[in-house]
């Protein structure tokens, strides 16, 4: 799975840049984590704690896992 990216208009930088693929990077070791946690025995749902603006109409959600356990 990898992210997809949406072009904007506005250039994009070296640190817009970086930013992305650090994020890819984080997003693909986030699933490779989900995936041994599930194969582990629990159940991992992300959802959106809260939405992060920037103030200049750039938005980012953040996410917190909720884990359940067989019993």
């Amino acid at each position: 799975m990898s992210a997809e990216v949406k072009e904007t208009p506005s250039d994009n930088t070296d640190q817009t840049d970086q930013a992305i693929r650090m994020l890819a990077n984080d997003l693909h070791r986030l699933n490779q984590s989900v995936v041994r946690a599930v194969e582990a025995g629990v159940s991992v749902e992300l959802i959106r704690s809260s939405r992060h603006h920037n103030g200049d109409g750039n938005w980012g959600d953040l996410l917190i896992p909720v884990i359940t356990r067989k019993e």
